[in-house]
């Protein structure tokens, strides 16, 4: 009876994998050999190597202490498309649900620490776009991992939140 890997249904995704790997330690400014020393040869430079080139596996515990190394949560170790959701995600492109359209007249007869949080972050989010139109702010599908957490919701639930405080327009 042959088993069936992972890496044989999706090749790619090794690879995929190998390059986030890659532009993490990239960004932490480490060579392979320096996290070797650093993590006192837990991560050997040709594993890690092999790994960042998709040539080997690397498991999910071996994953979590990655992560734990580099002090990154264990999803950015994995690959995200442009929309910043994980690639193996079946929410289609286009969902209305992967965003919202807001009312921020109605966010500013709101009080309370939810409310004053969410309203720094919605001004961020509009100075960053340069949306000063005051009225109305559409949330990106990236934009709702922040919210659910400044809401203290998940973020299958986020929606749903703003639409109970009565921020989510039709």
């Amino acid at each position: 009876m042959a088993v069936i890997e992972d890496d044989d249904v999706n090749p790619g995704y090794g690879r995929q994998v190998g390059e986030r790997l890659r532009l993490i330690r990239r960004q932490k400014r480490l060579s392979l050999q320096e996290v070797e020393a650093q993590s006192q040869q837990e991560f050997k430079a040709s594993v890690l190597g092999a790994y960042e080139r998709g040539e080997r596996a690397i498991s999910v515990p071996r994953l979590q202490r990655l992560a734990r190394f580099y002090r990154v949560p264990v999803d950015q170790l994995l690959p995200y498309d442009e929309d910043g959701q994980p690639l193996d995600d079946e929410t289609p492109r286009g969902d209305p649900d992967a965003g919202a359209k807001l009312d921020l007249t109605r966010l500013e007869n709101l009080s309370g620490p939810e409310a004053e949080t969410l309203g720094r972050y919605l001004r961020m989010i509009q100075v960053q776009r340069q949306d000063f139109n005051g009225r109305v702010l559409t949330i990106r599908r990236d934009d709702m991992r922040a919210i659910a957490a400044i809401l203290g919701v998940t973020e299958e639930s986020a929606v749903g939140r703003l639409d109970e405080l009565g921020l989510k327009l039709a």
